[in-house]
């Protein structure tokens, strides 16, 4: 065969690969896209990326609650240990004091698996240099076990601060483990997680970049945070690993972020999440054991329940619960958050509570360490700021993902309010209900935003045409950021 004869085969070959592909990849997208604006721009990346659309379009857009073909075996795995070991029965939070409270604490209970749990001790700590120093306090007097999982560990002095305490803690006899996150943790060196090795720590990665699971790892990432001692003391929220939080590294000076220590029952409930990623990340059952399941005694007269989501969960728990929230506000919503790109229901939920004369003040950084995010996140704000809600732009950089609901309720955790974290991301948020802790951070929230810069309607529509122009631009992407 002549060789302008085998090119024409070739490209003959390749037109009929990519159009099946694209055929398949386009059907798919129709038959189980659960959004028509999110549908239609796969469908147009399909087209016009040849190959690469379709490639991409698997990697990062297939809706796996709904395309069963390719369902994950990862993910059926988690769900089967979901049924076996998190499934709740005989759910009763009649204790609650309203009906409102109750049926939110039932749909997180059936889509999260974990109930609402009374008893509870509740320390909200409001920047990094308090979250570690309440950290190490409580690290110090681990007396059987830590077990440790952050999206993000950087080397500096605050894990080097946990290196030393680890040290000491394993030289008595304490079992110390850590998950980390491998692409969110992609700069803690080879090294440093060998010299924690040397000294007793049991460390492993969460969804490692491997061929045979690609699909699955690649862009499902582990963002929950989480810190459990002896199975009493739990700590989760915002904050990672790294000295960005007590020391200014960047333009974007002191991280400012949430968290909050949890003693009581429902440090089981985290704790059985850090169980369930170290089964998945290690395959042992060692954690499994009876001992690490125990019911823990009350320690305070706070209602805390956890809230659990990820690419494995059947439903978007964390969007629902936002969506929950913001639905059973009849005051007022304080929303911070860092990369607030919300998807439809959520942003109409709010636009409702705002024309229904609810007080709904967003706060969000001025700063942002992503300029895609920022333009996808501020391309949502005309609508908003015409139906009257406030937004404030912190002169820190602000990383909480904290909700506080009628001064009653609040949320704080490692769930942003953005596609990633409703359907992509593993996340955990704790829900307190608690009238005096959501006070002291709707407080709390209040004086942040009076050191803040309001963004008027006015001053929103006077951007330049450039910035409008990448704003809709990167609003295309919302579903990949």
């Amino acid at each position: 065969m002549s060789q302008p004869n085998l090119c024409v085969l070739l490209l003959l070959i390749f037109s009929i690969i990519y159009s099946v592909l694209s055929l398949i990849a386009i059907a798919t997208i129709i038959l189980y896209g659960s959004n028509p604006s999110k549908s239609l721009g796969w469908i147009l990346i399909v087209i016009t990326l040849p190959i690469g659309g379709v490639l991409l379009y698997v990697l990062f857009g297939v809706n796996r609650r709904e395309f069963k073909i390719l369902t994950l075996k990862e993910t059926e795995k988690r769900r089967l240990y979901d049924s076996n070991y998190l499934s709740k029965s005989n759910v009763d939070h009649s204790f609650l004091p309203t009906l409102k409270q109750r049926k939110l604490a039932n749909l997180i209970a059936k889509s999260s698996n974990f109930v609402a749990l009374e008893g509870n001790d509740v320390t909200v700590l409001n920047t990094g240099t308090q979250t570690y120093k309440l950290m190490f306090d409580k690290l110090k007097k681990a007396k059987n076990y830590i077990h440790i999982q952050f999206y993000i560990f950087e080397e500096g002095d605050v894990l080097d601060e946990f290196y030393k305490i680890f040290k000491n803690k394993i030289k008595e006899g304490v079992t110390v483990r850590i998950l980390y996150d491998a692409i969110g943790s992609m700069s803690w060196s080879n090294k440093s997680i060998k010299r924690f090795k040397n000294i007793g720590v049991e460390i492993s990665p969460i969804l490692p970049i491997k061929f045979g699971s690609i699909l699955f790892n690649l862009n499902f990432r582990n963002h929950r945070k989480i810190i459990v001692i002896d199975g009493e003391v739990g700590f989760t929220g915002g904050v990672n690993i790294s000295d960005k939080y007590v020391r200014s590294l960047s333009k974007l000076g002191i991280w400012d972020d949430e968290h909050v220590c949890i003693e009581g029952p429902a440090v089981q409930s985290l704790h059985e999440i850090f169980i369930k990623d170290y089964y998945f990340a290690t395959g042992k059952e060692v954690l499994l054991e009876e001992k690490y399941h125990k019911s823990i005694e009350k320690k305070g007269d706070k209602i805390v329940q956890i809230v659990a989501s990820g690419p494995d969960s059947e439903y978007s728990s964390i969007m629902q619960q936002y969506a929950m929230l913001i639905y059973m506000a009849d005051d007022n919503i304080y929303i911070a958050n860092p990369y607030f790109i919300p998807t439809k229901s959520v942003l109409e939920a709010i636009k409702i509570a705002a024309l229904s004369n609810v007080k709904v003040k967003l706060l969000i950084p001025a700063q942002s360490d992503s300029k895609m995010a920022k333009y996808s996140m501020y391309s949502n704000f005309k609508q908003l700021l015409k139906v009257g809600v406030k937004i404030y732009r912190s002169p820190n950089f602000l990383h909480s993902k904290v909700i506080v609901i009628d001064n009653e309720l609040a949320s704080i955790g490692s769930g942003n309010f953005d596609h990633r974290s409703f359907d992509q991301n593993f996340e955990a948020n704790a829900l307190i209900y608690s009238s005096d802790v959501a006070t002291e951070i709707a407080g709390r929230f209040e004086k942040n935003c009076e050191k803040a810069n309001e963004l008027t309607l006015e001053e929103h529509e006077s951007r330049s045409l450039g910035n409008k122009l990448l704003e809709g631009v990167f609003r295309l992407f919302s579903p990949l950021l």
